[in-house]
């Protein structure tokens, strides 16, 4: 790699960027994972699946930010050695690069340099000169008015600083307002006859974790309906066949080092594979999936413990994709 592809002065930044990026994508399905799907990065990024697919297209005009380049990086376990290129080419396709310092204009002789507002001095023209002159003729009275006048100004300026937040206090603050709010989707989404795909799949595998002998086919059909209506029952609640806010509760359990239950343990690694993050469905609670739970939980501003506990279930099920029925 060299530094002319680095700093991308023979090639188009955002160009190459995209390249980089796509290729972290294609590369990702690697050591039994399955690549990510572009809706589920997507939704972990915090972006619409149109505006990944053009940071992921070299010939689309539109250039990923570096904060979404770095969180790629770490989403697809891409190379430690791209990330600076990466990021190199995200800063120049912004135009965000740093400008190089301006020569130092010469000074005619006999003429006091001044400077243009930027630090960078330019010679003083005739008009410059006169205005130097004139200040310098001011009587020596002035002094000590205008020192006064500085000094009244420096006192209010400080009150009205103290009254009023800073831009920065402002920002700090409701950066934290941000961090301390719950992550979103903290209701628990309903499952009933008729769903296909993820929310049939995780009800049957649930099912089959405390001891119905359900068929995983990931259709809520009439078999799964009874099955809940049966569990339902059983906890004494009303038996209408539909998982909701009652019956998902009951129907989790805990996942840790100790679970005995693959099943269960199936759920979580599905879930999380499909939240895009990346994730082996072993039935097997390994230290891979302990990773795979604490990068999620980070991902949602909860704690990082690497367990399933009732609100990273809560958090996996509404970072799924949309309803799907027959």
């Amino acid at each position: 790699m060299t530094d002319n592809t680095v700093a991308g002065r023979d090639e188009q930044p955002g160009r190459a960027l995209a390249e980089l990026l796509r290729n972290w994508w294609e590369s990702s399905a690697r050591d039994g994972r399955e690549k990510p799907t572009q809706q589920s990065l997507a939704k972990r990024l915090g972006v619409d699946q149109t505006t990944l697919s053009r940071y992921l297209n070299p010939a689309h005009a539109s250039n990923a930010p570096r904060r979404i380049v770095e969180q790629l990086h770490s989403a697809l376990r891409a190379p430690a050695d791209d990330l600076v290129r990466a990021c190199a080419l995200a800063d120049a396709a912004a135009g965000t690069a740093p400008a190089r310092k301006r020569p130092a204009a010469t000074t005619a002789p006999g003429r006091t340099p001044v400077e243009d507002g930027t630090g960078t001095p330019v010679s003083a023209g005739p008009a410059d000169e006169r205005k130097a002159a004139r200040w310098q003729d001011r009587s020596p009275v002035a002094f000590p008015a205008l020192a006064i006048a500085s000094l009244l100004l420096l006192v209010l300026g400080s009150f009205v600083w103290w009254l009023v937040p800073t831009a920065e206090q402002s920002d700090a603050k409701a950066t934290a307002n941000v961090s301390d709010r719950p992550s979103e989707g903290t209701d628990w989404p309903l499952a009933r006859k008729g769903n296909v795909l993820w929310k049939a799949r995780t009800v049957q595998l649930l099912l089959r974790a405390n001891g119905f002998d359900v068929k995983v086919d990931a259709d809520y059909g009439p078999a799964t309906a009874k099955a809940v209506k049966e569990f339902q029952a059983a906890h004494g609640l009303t038996p209408d066949g539909k998982v909701g806010k009652d019956t998902w509760p009951l129907l989790i359990t805990t996942v840790d080092s100790r679970t005995t239950k693959p099943d269960a343990i199936t759920a979580v690694q599905y879930l999380l594979h499909h939240a895009g993050v990346p994730t082996d469905s072993t039935g097997t609670y390994t230290l891979a999936t302990m990773r795979s739970l604490k990068e999620f939980q980070e991902s949602r501003n909860l704690p990082a413990t690497g367990i399933g506990d009732e609100g990273t279930w809560r958090a996996l099920l509404n970072a799924q994709g949309p309803d799907q029925h027959k």
